[in-house]
């Protein structure tokens, strides 16, 4: 009876607000330690699925954090983020029982930990009908360093813990599992939600406070709860125009707080005008406030010295607008995040780019920088990135990664983008088309049209493709919207030329789609006077001759400022007059910048390096047109003068790549290269190169690459005497084509690599293995496999042999200090290649080798390594060889020297020329660096 009781008067608790709307009701208590909480729950669950239900699929994803495998540990380890895989079992987060009651029975969940819990149902459950649940429950909270919910020292932020049911998924078939991307779960529901806390502590909440630890209220998004010691503040905002109450799951600094006391009700007026609702409470936690914020806005650090690009009331301007309008859309509008993300991101853009329309139209993205002093001069005004607006952020972000054809289409799943790609495509691309969209059709028309839909779907579930329906039917030209979203956008529009015709300039404009997309045309004057007009094109019209008044029209440009998201911006600019008439200017730059794609950049760069003790120093300059943005068609001319021999030495190449949207391949490059050197005294190399690379399509995501590499390489060397009297090879081609794979992922890292290389004198094949495992925080075992094979061996001298501790280097395209070199630390340098044996083992091998290299972490950057092999040489018995020693990573993966210890040869310690037998390695090249900085990011 007492236990009837107690369910009775939970019952009682549960605010059904309407005949169709899931109403939940919880008791919770915190543990003394802030460690777990027991929940006492009941959910009243409406069938809104129009099908019978045999089953009802609650969510339990706290059980995301119980152990490794899940999906969210893998996505942690997709951002370079291993905390969670290595956590503690006390860190972690977990279901700790469970019991599930109806009136009717009571439901046994075979597996707690699952993330999803399928509830079999005695009676079918019928549209609009209802079903009664009891919970009880206890949650280990995980520690909140993982995904920013959980538990802490300092406060306890909860979000996805309790047992909820899933409302994207009424068929209850598929899993569901927890991405930490802040997906809706549970919308369009009424909570009573009452906690029990130790003494002295408060809590916040996006919920209503009805009084100390109590919050009722209707919610078209997810409860939030934190709780903490301290009181964080909240700002009220009552105006003629807003009246509500912004909270905050931090402590802001005072003069922090009083600037958003300024600026908050100016952005929530800015936002209520433009989408017609600001809710009565926003809740900004911490973890919101770090994903929503103004990207790149942020002072820059270097060593002591500190650069401010915006003021410190600009940059909580800049934030709290991005923060304020994504919490208001996340407020007003119910979508599955998974398929349709874009929607609030691109609403959200939009909103960005009318208010730095508004309050930053001159703003450079730079900011102030640009203006700093070095001994009085100002050396970023080289840049053209000083005179790039703030706004054009947009559209360069949208060129980045176009350019490198790692961007994914608009209505990709949400889990499968990359984190670039979360902000370029998803955000920025979708809000420069709506504003696109606005500009042409009238922003009040365009505004208009958010304020109804959001007006009539209000508490609803919506589906954002009648939105770009409603948009469509509004203007007929946005109808190209639609296929933009399930295909990557390649549109480009090109000024073809112009022609003076009596007091008319008739310009030529062509595009590369069929799709009926308007595109707007401006001219400006030597004065600076501008002019705009909006060039229609009808359906299956790819040219246009377009006539304006020829007035004193100097340049003439589509698509200024970046407005529309294209795949190319270069062919955007003519001028009118002049010598360049019909054409664009030739620029020149020192140095590396974003492009400015009105001109035609032709980069100059000093060179000064050291090839080795022959050349010495190059000194030299390097031509190309390679910006901060990949092009299809590049060039790269280096002069360079030898002061070691007295003669002028350098390399060139060009290059075309085919970067296809949709395709198996995600770039097909060919190539043409050539260079002159000195590869040792008095002797110089010529290398002429013709190759072709494939990089198939990967998710952006994805830790994985695949690409094949086919080339042609001729050489001539100079030869001394003694190389004449021993027929070494003056002159030789060859031929190479292999297979790439690689998986950089965080804990296991992988790579296959199988090729085959030929000239007339023989041919081998080589296949090379590795593996690398990160077994504890920083600590790892690394396992490296080598097969050598020369399938036909007739060559002369061991030029072309594997390499057992040394590389021949025939091809040139190791980056040796010391080609030649056999002697002084240019010899000592270490190349992981062939055979791999850090110990100077003597000889080469001229028929097969096999060999393994082991690498293991002991303390901090101080390693262990061992190495050993089988190899055969022709009328010789077959050798094993192994060597150990220590390696020390000062710069890991990029300067390591190497200590031998024991080997075939002995003790090696114990030799008197011990010094010339240490190793080392040394990678100097700046996109490798680049690569393992942007990991986990695209």
């Amino acid at each position: 009876m007492k236990k009837l009781s107690i369910y009775f008067i939970l019952f009682l608790g549960v605010a059904e607000v309407s005949a169709q709307k899931d109403s939940i009701y919880i008791e919770a208590r915190l543990s003394s330690d802030k460690k777990t909480l027991d929940v006492n729950q009941d959910l009243v669950y409406y069938n809104n699925s129009g099908k019978d239900l045999n089953t009802i699929k609650l969510l339990n994803w706290v059980s995301a954090y119980n152990r490794r495998g899940t999906s969210l540990v893998y996505r942690k380890l997709e951002d370079r983020n291993t905390d969670l895989h290595f956590a503690k079992k006390e860190e972690l987060g977990k279901l700790l029982n469970l019991q599930i009651k109806n009136p009717d029975q009571e439901i046994i969940v075979s597996d707690i930990s699952d993330e999803n819990f399928f509830l079999p149902l005695k009676e079918v459950l019928k549209p609009g009908e209802k079903i009664k649940l009891h919970l009880q429950y206890q949650i280990q909270l995980p520690d909140k360093k993982f995904t920013g919910y959980g538990t802490s020292d300092k406060s306890i932020a909860l979000k996805y813990f309790f047992i909820v049911p899933d409302r994207f998924d009424p068929d209850n078939i598929s899993k569901r599992d927890y991405h930490d991307i802040e997906e809706s779960v549970s919308f369009n529901t009424y909570w009573t939600v009452n906690f029990d806390l130790p003494v002295n502590y408060f809590i916040e909440s996006n919920l209503q406070q009805i009084q100390m630890n109590s919050f009722k209220g209707y919610l078209d998004s997810d409860p939030e709860f934190l709780i903490s010691e301290n009181e964080y503040p909240s700002i009220k905002i009552n105006t003629s125009d807003v009246n509500t109450e912004v909270k905050f799951g931090y402590n802001l600094r005072p003069e922090e707080k009083q600037n958003l006391e300024f600026y908050l009700p100016l952005h929530l007026k800015f936002i209520k005008e433009r989408i017609g609702f600001i809710p009565e409470r926003i809740f900004i936690s911490d973890k919101f406030r770090g994903k929503e914020d103004f990207f790149g806005n942020n002072d820059i650090s270097f060593w002591k010295f500190r650069f401010q690009l915006f003021t410190d009331a600009e940059k909580t301007d800049l934030d709290y607008f991005g923060i304020i309008a994504k919490k208001v859309l996340d407020e007003s509008i119910i979508t599955d995040k998974q398929d349709y993300h874009w929607f609030k991101n691109g609403l959200k853009s939009y909103l960005e780019i009318q208010y730095l329309k508004k309050f930053y139209p001159d703003t450079k993205l730079l900011g102030a920088l640009p203006e700093t002093k070095v001994f009085g001069v100002k050396p970023l005004k080289l840049f053209h990135a000083s005179n790039v607006k703030l706004i054009d952020r947009y559209g360069l972000a949208y060129q980045y990664i176009m350019s490198q054809n790692l961007d994914q289409k608009i209505a990709e799943k949400y889990t499968v983008l990359s984190n670039f790609n979360d902000m370029a495509i998803s955000s920025f691309e979708t809000g420069s088309l709506f504003n696109y969209s606005a500009d042409k059709m009238g922003y009040e028309n365009f505004d208009q049209l958010v304020q109804n839909f959001i007006a009539k779907n209000t508490d609803k579930q919506v589906d954002p493709r009648d939105f770009i329906k409603e948009l469509a039917e509004k203007d007929k030209r946005t109808s190209y919207l639609s296929n933009f979203l399930e295909h990557k956008n390649r549109v480009n529009f090109k000024l073809r030329k112009f022609k003076k015709e009596n007091d008319s300039l008739n310009i030529k404009i062509q595009k590369n789609t069929l799709a009926n997309i308007p595109v707007k045309l401006q001219t400006e004057t030597q004065e600076g006077d501008k002019k705009e007009y909006w060039v229609e094109n009808e359906e299956n019209e790819k040219s246009k001759t377009f006539s304006i008044p020829a007035l004193d029209i100097y340049k003439i440009t589509l698509n200024n400022d970046y407005i529309f998201p294209e795949s190319k911006y270069r062919d955007n600019f003519l001028y009118a007059k002049g010598f360049f008439s019909n054409a664009k200017k030739i620029k020149l730059k020192l140095i590396k910048d974003i492009p400015n794609p009105e001109f035609n950049e032709i980069y100059i760069s000093p060179r000064v390096r050291f090839n080795n003790t022959y050349d010495k120093f190059l000194i030299g300059f390097n031509f190309k047109n390679q910006s901060f943005f990949d092009q299809k068609f590049l060039y790269s001319i280096t002069p360079t003068y030898s002061t070691g021999t007295g003669k002028l030495t350098g390399s060139g190449a060009v290059s075309y790549s085919f970067l296809p949207a949709e395709s198996i391949f995600r770039s097909l490059t060919f190539g043409v290269s050539g260079s002159y050197f000195h590869y040792d005294y008095d002797l110089a190399y010529r290398k002429a190169s013709l190759y072709s690379t494939i990089n198939f399509r990967k998710n952006p995501r994805s830790t994985v690459s695949r690409g094949i590499a086919l080339s042609y390489n001729y050489f001539e060397r100079d030869l001394s005497p003694a190389m004449i009297a021993k027929n070494d090879y003056g002159k030789y081609n060859l031929w190479s084509a292999g297979y790439g794979y690689s998986d950089s992922q965080s804990i296991h890292e992988k790579s296959l690599s199988v090729s085959t290389q030929w000239m007339e004198d023989f041919n081998k094949i080589t296949a090379e293995g590795f593996y690398r495992w990160e077994f504890a925080p920083r600590q790892k075992l690394s396992v490296r496999l080598f097969a050598g094979y020369f399938v036909r061996n007739e060559t002369r001298n061991n030029t072309f042999n594997y390499g057992i501790s040394r590389v021949s280097d025939y091809s040139f395209s190791y980056n040796l200090l010391g080609q030649s070199a056999t002697g002084g630390i240019l010899s000592q340098q270490f190349i992981l290649a062939d055979g791999g044996f850090k110990s100077f083992i003597p000889g080469s091998v001229n028929k097969w080798i096999t060999s393994v290299n082991l690498d293991t972490s002991v303390w901090k950057i101080f390693h262990v390594y061992a190495d050993a092999g089988i190899y055969d040489n022709k009328n010789q018995a077959t050798k094993f060889i192994w060597d150990s020693g220590v390696k020390v990573r000062v710069i890991p993966d990029f300067l390591e020297i190497y200590f031998p210890i024991q080997s075939s040869l002995g003790f090696e310690p114990g030799f008197k020329d011990y010094a010339k037998r240490i190793r080392y390695t040394l990678v100097l090249n700046l996109s490798s660096i680049i690569n393992a900085a942007r990991r986990g990011w695209y």
